[in-house]
């Protein structure tokens, strides 16, 4: 349960969330108690009353959390710095962006393409969140309105070969999660029942996936994990990773997230796992407290991804903390050539590449992941050359 003090929703929220959970008590009554997995996806994207698919805000100072392309211009400068010499060597070069939250990283990367003469031929954006186009098409339209015809909403993964550059920003931490946890008698998967309409969690029986990605994961693992030890898994993310990457030629994915390589994931000292929620800038741990209204999430596994990209037929091309690809990306020389500013923009943007690369902020916590098909090693953003964290995966 959490622990710390949470605003009361206002009473549309309420009713939303109210909704929400009486469409989680039927479907209970109906099937039985759900795997935490299926909660989590009903949490955040049941049709009209999901965390992602109702009309509340979510980023920025007025939603629930902020993501980096929120704190301001720098994260997609020092990306556009990356990406652009491979943009321009390609013959059709296309981004496609999974999830792109406000539109704030799609708007201010696709103006700094611009000036570097790096524009793609199509900026695609797949977004399952009817509300989340809309304020993505806002956005657009508002910071970069000629640019609008560049950019194309997709129902699904796109199907015909394109080459160019995948990108997900805090994408992968809110994919719908197994829960399990080791008991004496064996594993049990985390399930969510209710009792008179309140939900509450239980044990269940883990399904056959679950089992078998628990048995792979075992083998990976240095030593056995203690007795009581919860944490989670993404048996889909192979399927996943296919899914969104497979129509990728020739180019890069590059994923940005919170998370861990596998052996800092499990570790004996992390026995509740990596779950959080999140509600109007507080982090709580109790992901029943008025379900549709707070973002769940959990940390990536990127050893996992890493897997999963090369199962994909994908090469590792980079993994790194935050500040550490920032670094290498040139994030001093994006600060320095901004003196043309006034001394109050230059103290903003000097406090936002504090929060991206402070260790007490984003700057460890956040992880930066590439992964490359079809280059050749000279045609890999500079930005990935060193080795980064690779040794932690």
């Amino acid at each position: 349960m959490h622990s710390i003090a949470l605003p009361e929703p206002s009473p549309e929220a309420h009713a939303i969330s109210d909704a929400l959970r009486a469409l989680i008590v039927a479907e209970i009554d109906r099937a039985g108690a759900m795997p935490f997995q299926r909660y989590m996806e009903l949490a955040l994207y049941a049709p009209g009353l999901g965390y992602y698919s109702a009309g509340a805000r979510k980023f920025g100072a007025g939603g629930d959390f902020v993501t980096a392309p929120e704190l301001g211009h720098v994260f997609a400068q020092v990306l556009a710095n990356t990406l652009a010499p491979l943009l321009s060597e390609l013959e059709q070069p296309q981004i496609l962006e999974l999830g792109a939250g406000s539109g704030a990283l799609a708007a201010d990367l696709l103006n700094a393409l611009r000036e570097r003469a790096a524009l793609p031929q199509r900026y695609a954006i797949l977004e399952r969140s009817a509300d989340l186009r809309e304020r993505q098409r806002e956005t657009l339209a508002h910071r970069v309105p000629e640019l609008l015809p560049l950019v194309e909403w997709l129902d699904e993964p796109p199907r015909a070969d394109f080459e160019g550059v995948m990108l997900a920003n805090e994408v992968v931490d809110a994919l719908a999660c197994v829960r399990f946890r080791l008991a004496e008698r064996g594993v049990s998967e985390i399930g969510v029942d209710h009792h008179g309409g309140k939900l509450i969690e239980t044990e269940l029986a883990p399904r056959r996936e679950v089992i078998e990605a628990l048995a792979q994961l075992f083998v990976q693992l240095p030593e056995p994990l203690p007795t009581g030890y919860t944490s989670e898994l993404l048996p889909e993310l192979g399927a996943w990773f296919a899914a969104v990457a497979g129509s990728l030629r020739r180019g890069l994915v590059v994923i940005a997230d919170y998370g861990y390589g596998l052996p800092e994931y499990y570790a004996a000292e992390r026995r509740t796992g990596t779950l959080q929620c999140h509600y109007r800038h507080r982090t709580h741990a109790d992901p029943y407290w008025f379900p549709g209204l707070n973002d769940i999430t959990a940390s990536v596994n990127f050893t996992a991804l890493a897997q999963a990209a090369q199962a994909a037929g994908f090469e590792l091309a980079g993994y790194d903390s935050q500040a550490g690809f920032l670094r290498a990306a040139g994030i001093e020389q994006v600060f320095e050539g901004q003196t043309d500013q006034s001394e109050l923009s230059q103290l903003r943007m000097a406090n936002e590449i504090r929060k991206l690369m402070l260790p007490g902020e984003m700057g460890e916590r956040f992880k930066v992941f590439a992964a490359s098909r079809g280059l050749s090693a000279a045609q890999i953003p500079v930005a990935f050359a060193g080795n980064g964290q690779r040794h932690l995966l």
